[in-house]
């Protein structure tokens, strides 16, 4: 969509946000809480607001980041599959004056698990043809296997490959590809009934919520700047977490998860908004399904409902797609600080090389696990990340074998690798149009190209 429809697309939107559905069922800036609209329903409920079960899934993806370092595969599995255990959660956790309330992940909800939610298609930014879930469990096996959960003679950081792939795989992709696509359909989860029987909220209620409930931001966050959005997730800020100042977090409503919080430090430099527009869409969608009361949702409303939608897919495919341009800028950086590290700084530059590649790769799958299919744009980005990292011998992961094994092998030079970070950052800039651009290095790609010549630069994208 060209610039001037997406302005005249948003105007309308916004027009008909103010005359039809201006905010009265909750505080115009909080996500909740709604009152109960199903028609019928004599209980005790009067909240309809729920989404528990994927507040409980950031926290499963939080606690398995941080258990991915320590090699134990069972604990890992158990956050990944789902325990019949009420398990202690791992991350986040209370640190210094930043008390979090909960401390046991049935405190949240029960009977959750990533595996089942992650992305059925496969994934062709890695080897072998894996969906999405297999993906994640081949990484945690091999993270279990590794000191620290990084494997230096691949190159591969686990913690940052599983979570970044995860939240893609399965936050991103439960949201944008399922909820707020074929769920927002009239015949799926309609308004006039119960989301299941003997629940309080409709079906399209639950559905929106839950969707709200993968995004990661916390039910208050349009009360907050960027920056203390961000301090929330960074566990700095209590003063603004807390919003019904009791004392504690509460990561049901009051904490910063996933690529929300990606969103609010790339908008709290000043050039972005993706935060709000994301949020503020969001409680824009669930003020309308309110407003129906109970009824089903007509064509002009879910028409409306759909735009919603459309702000909230494109403006979180952008989120990642600013977290690929950093991280591609951030390898470059690192790639070459390694040129010419004395013996003493090499070790740590190239644990942070690995950090940042594993980031880019994590975030460049995330990106693929949208409901758009990004064609040719994909191709390239799988093959300028490339499956593993350039180690310093130029060499790097080709494959996987049979045994589960790494496949090693050499298709390019090192110069051409750093030419590929940069090009990666201008097919971010050129398909998604991102703005924030951190550790933009740009400025290089012309006489690093011009340095490589003709032959040497002729890459594999």
């Amino acid at each position: 969509m060209n610039k001037s429809h997406y302005i005249l697309k948003t105007f309308f939107i916004s027009l008909l946000s103010f005359v039809l559905i201006n905010p009265i069922f909750s505080n115009e800036k909080v996500y909740g809480p709604f009152p109960v609209t199903l028609k019928g329903y004599s209980g005790d409920c009067t909240n309809t607001v729920s989404y528990s079960g994927q507040i409980a899934r950031h926290v499963q993806h939080d606690s398995l980041k941080k258990l991915s370092s320590k090699g134990d595969l069972s604990e890992m599995m158990a956050f990944f599959d789902g325990s019949e255990k009420n398990k202690a959660i791992m991350a986040p956790a209370s640190k210094d004056d930043f008390v979090i309330k909960q401390t046991l992940l049935n405190d949240i909800s029960s009977g959750k698990n990533l595996s089942g939610k992650a992305y059925k298609g496969v994934v062709n930014g890695w080897p072998n043809g894996m969906t999405g879930a297999e993906i994640l469990e081949f990484m945690i096996l091999k993270a279990s296997e590794a000191e620290g959960g990084v494997d230096v003679s691949v190159g591969y950081n686990y913690p940052q490959l599983i979570s970044k792939s995860a939240m893609g795989l399965v936050f991103y992709n439960q949201a944008v590809d399922n909820y707020l696509d074929e769920k927002l359909e009239a015949d799926t989860k309609p308004n006039s009934k119960p989301y299941k029987d003997g629940k309080c909220y409709t079906g399209k209620e639950h559905v929106w919520d839950e969707a709200f409930g993968y995004w990661g931001a916390a039910a208050h966050s349009l009360t907050l700047s960027a920056e203390q959005n961000y301090n929330i997730a960074k566990k700095k800020d209590i003063v603004s977490a807390d919003y019904n100042k009791d004392g504690v977090v509460d990561l049901k409503s009051e904490y910063v998860f996933a690529h929300a919080y990606y969103a609010s430090s790339f908008d709290k430099g000043g050039k972005t908004n993706y935060f709000n527009t994301i949020t503020q869409a969001f409680l824009d969608g669930r003020n309308l399904i309110t407003a129906a009361n109970g009824e089903d949702l007509t064509n002009a409303d879910r028409s409306i409902l759909k735009s919603y939608a459309w702000q909230i897919e494109s403006n979180w495919e952008k989120v990642i797609a600013e977290a690929v341009f950093k991280y591609a800028g951030e390898t470059y950086e690192t790639l070459v600080k390694l040129e010419n590290a004395s013996d003493e700084d090499l070790s740590k530059l190239f644990g942070k090389y690995l950090k940042y590649w594993g980031e880019l790769k994590g975030f460049s799958i995330a990106l693929q696990a949208g409901k758009n299919n990004l064609g040719e744009t994909a191709v390239k980005l799988n093959r300028m990340v490339g499956y593993g990292p350039m180690l310093m011998d130029e060499t790097q992961v080709i494959g996987i074998d049979s045994d589960l094994n790494y496949v090693m092998g050499k298709n390019y030079s090192w110069n051409e690798n750093k030419l590929h970070m940069l090009k990666i950052q201008k097919l971010m800039v050129d398909k998604f149009g991102v703005k924030a651009r951190s550790h933009d290095q740009l400025a290089d790609i012309s006489d690093l190209a011009s340095k490589l010549g003709s032959s040497e630069s002729a890459e594999n994208d």
